[in-house]
């Protein structure tokens, strides 16, 4: 963080102070601001030469192609999707989405999302995606779930070191939203429809026995967890203020494949604190 503000501190002082920070932000509308960055942009690709996109290409992590082989990841999402059971309904995502899609909904630093200059970011979690489009459902036809599945390429610009982590990869991703019937009964219901999903796919890949584990975080979700049947993780760290409930991961090939958990987005977005919310994600690259 202190070199991060460090950066800010002189990128400010040679724009001509920290006022300008505040009229970028604050002062000037969405529609002005992107106008603004449009001449900026412009200006600087019409400086550009093609061996200058040569050079950036050769050494930008983000545009770089993918590590996995196109046949061997396209063999991965047809054995993820051939899991897909009838009634949940695979949709195609735009690669973008509204400005703060990633922060306002799941909590995450903007800095980890790669915002343009029109007001929209790329994609970097289909489930938040998913999670509009299932909020747009509820609100039109309140009275029926909404299960909804797609396969999406994702960006995501923080640092990650270790096996398997790339800066661009696919995620399968299903989400369930509907409304609170008492009794905990659609937490348990689709809990269990998820767990059945992610669980198939990852078979469907090749992997004879992945691992579940579920960790609870509200006393109250102990009897959907005793219903899902699957190992406890008591002590897992990350999710935890970003899921609600219960949540869990998925393992297989010595590697974490797969997350989910209940989230609070749909009651955020609808105003309503009966509608539920349950997200789930495999990593396809890893399961390739």
């Amino acid at each position: 963080m202190a070199e991060r503000a460090s950066a800010l501190d002189r990128v400010l002082t040679q724009a001509g102070g920290p006022e300008i920070l505040d009229i970028l932000a604050e002062r000037l509308s969405g529609a002005d601001l992107t106008t603004l960055l449009l001449e900026v942009m412009r200006r600087r690709s019409r400086a550009l030469s093609p061996a200058d996109v040569l050079r950036r290409y050769g050494r930008d992590r983000f545009v770089a192609p993918g590590q996995i082989p196109f046949a061997r990841l396209r063999q991965a999402e047809d054995a993820v999707l051939s899991a897909v059971p009838p009634g949940v309904e695979l949709i195609t995502l735009s690669p973008v989405a509204p400005i703060g899609t990633h922060s306002a909904l799941g909590t995450v630093d903007q800095n980890k999302v790669v915002s343009t200059i029109r007001n929209s970011e790329v994609a970097a979690d289909p489930t938040n995606a998913l999670a509009l489009e299932a909020a747009l459902r509820r609100r039109n036809t309140p009275a029926e779930p909404v299960r909804l599945a797609t396969v999406q390429r994702v960006v995501r610009a923080q640092h990650v070191a270790g096996a398997a982590t790339y800066a661009h990869f696919t995620l399968f991703a299903l989400v369930s939203a509907g409304r609170d019937t008492g009794d905990l009964a659609f937490e348990r219901q689709h809990a269990a429809e998820h767990l059945a999903v992610l669980t198939a796919a990852v078979r469907a890949c090749g992997v004879a026995e992945p691992e579940v584990k579920v960790t609870v975080l509200d006393e109250r979700f102990e009897r959907v967890a005793a219903e899902l049947g699957a190992a406890r993780d008591p002590d897992r760290k990350d999710g935890r203020g970003y899921y609600t409930g219960l949540c869990f991961k998925i393992y297989g090939k010595g590697l974490e494949v797969g997350d989910g958990g209940f989230v609070d987005w749909t009651a955020g977005l609808l105003g309503n604190r009966k509608e539920r919310l349950l997200i789930s994600a495999l990593g396809i690259d890893r399961l390739s």
